[in-house]
């Protein structure tokens, strides 16, 4: 099929794209598995090794090809993989430059004579994020600036490009999020360059749309007048200028540039670490569930983090080798979290449910049921979950009213997470962070079997970091003997 040196370096690219193929499971929605970011790092290595082989066959026709090839390489960060995981910001850089940056070479290379080489650089082969999957890393830098009241400038280490900061903000005015916006437009205008894409006009225009958006009148006049300064013919300019100042007359005028911390939410609260309150002392102790054989020998560390609703955290409950085989056994399962109703969209993260009849999962599952004395019998499978840029679980139950109900809930930490992802319960005000290696417990029910409202709770969106849980949603049927009814109806 292929002759000579070409074809010997045509089969080197073969093998790499193989190689590309196997690693990624980058598909659709990256966003929503930080691990899957660690991977991208790697896919983006394979990418430049089969571009420096195409390169290497066409002397004649490389000079846009070369200085492609050397702008990527100066971006790309092969030493700071780690660092790229646990930061949204590089993590969206990333995502970014895979998809604009080597579509970009899809366009270069039109002229080449290896047709080939460009049906592996098609994006459905090598696994080039989507543009959803960029779309969905903006979204989760929005969510983090929402939820922790964050500017711009304190989410970025380092340069992130006018062009960068622009498309966030069209996510978010694509979003209603005219404030958010407006902050990225700001920035974008602040870093604005000869060679960026988005012009100074454009940046003036939507920075006025947001401040008006907004009810911000006397800010969107300020800019739509710089705006006409520049092209004192522009009749849209004009024309918008007339209607704001008309709209000022009719309204107040809120402050566009300061983000404000709402005092009743108190999920966003609990999530900036703004509201904790304990009840009173409690008490840590070692505990053999009862008596049970398996744990006198090797008591359980329980520590009591909460009265009412009470809830138990274990510490050490799973060891760091039975945690790196239970991601093992899930990164290659990994898809979109869902709920009841489909895909999830209060749910940011990857997930699976592991098959019981694995030894290290058997394993948990056992220790699970030692803990809590609870049959594992009508439980469901132990669920495993990865959150993505600005991963999170917005306020729920995991209890629904239903047949069979999810008595209880044990919740495995598997990493530990820099900032952020914690789980907090809004309705009492308590904040749990992530520990590696332990694990929460709580009763959705009330032993009469009614949904215990105090229970609802969420999972912060991760800041920094990379957050690993475990959960085992445990059902009532079986538990008749092991945790009583109760006929009262205020218990």
């Amino acid at each position: 099929m292929f002759d000579g040196l070409s074809g010997m370096v045509m089969k080197k690219l073969l093998s790499l794209i193989t190689c590309v193929w196997i690693v990624s499971t980058a598909g659709h929605e990256i966003f929503s598995s930080t691990d899957q970011i660690m991977q991208l790092v790697e896919e983006e290595r394979y990418l430049l090794d089969i571009f420096k082989e195409y390169i290497d066959v066409e002397e004649e026709n490389l000079n846009t090809l070369k200085a492609i090839h050397k702008r990527l390489t100066q971006l790309s960060n092969f030493e700071d993989s780690e660092e790229i995981m646990n930061d949204p910001v590089a993590a969206y850089k990333l995502i970014r430059r895979l998809r604009n940056e080597w579509l970009s070479i899809v366009n270069s290379t039109q002229e080449s004579l290896y047709e080939v080489f460009q049906n592996l650089l098609h994006s459905d082969v090598l696994k080039i994020p989507s543009n959803d999957d960029l779309e969905g890393a903006a979204l989760g830098l929005i969510e983090l600036q929402e939820i922790y009241k964050l500017y711009p400038e304190d989410m970025i280490e380092g340069y992130f490009s006018s062009d960068e900061a622009f498309h966030v903000g069209l996510v978010a005015y694509e979003q209603e999020k005219f404030q958010l916006a407006f902050h990225w437009f700001l920035y974008s205008l602040e870093m604005l360059f000869q060679d960026s894409s988005v012009t100074k006009q454009q940046l003036l225009y939507y920075l006025s749309f947001s401040a008006y958006k907004f009810g911000s009148l006397s800010v969107a006049i300020d800019f739509i007048v710089q705006r006409l300064n520049l092209d004192p013919t522009d009749e849209n300019a004009r024309y918008l200028l007339t209607l704001y100042r008309l709209h000022h007359f009719r309204s107040s005028d809120p402050d566009i540039y300061t983000l404000k911390r709402e005092s009743t939410d108190s999920y966003g609260a609990l999530c900036r670490g703004e509201t904790y309150r304990r009840q009173r002392a409690l008490s840590c102790r070692y505990s053999t569930g009862g008596g049970n054989p398996r744990l006198i020998l090797a008591p359980l560390k329980e520590e009591i983090e909460w009265d009412e609703p009470r809830i138990i955290r274990y510490h050490d409950i799973i060891s760091d080798k039975e945690i790196e085989l239970l991601k093992d056994l899930s990164r290659p399962q990994l898809s979109r979290s869902k709920i009841y109703s489909g895909i999830s969209k209060i749910r940011v993260s990857q997930s699976v449910f592991l098959d019981e009849n694995d030894t290290v999962v058997a394993r948990v599952s056992q220790r699970i049921a030692d803990a809590t004395g609870l049959s594992m019998e009508t439980a469901e499978k132990l669920h495993v979950q990865n959150y993505g840029i600005g991963g999170k679980y917005e306020p729920h139950y995991d209890a629904w009213y239903q047949a069979n109900e999810r008595i209880a809930t044990f919740l495995i930490y598997m990493s530990d997470v820099k900032i952020g992802g914690a789980t907090v319960f809004p309705k009492v005000g308590v904040a749990l962070q992530p520990k590696k290696g332990s694990a929460v417990f709580w009763y959705n029910l009330e032993k009469n079997g009614d949904v215990d409202l105090r229970t609802e709770h969420a999972g912060c969106p991760v800041f920094v970091g990379n957050k690993w849980v475990a959960n085992k949603w445990i059902h009532e049927f079986g538990q008749e003997f092991r945790r009583p009814c109760s006929l009262s109806e205020w218990e």
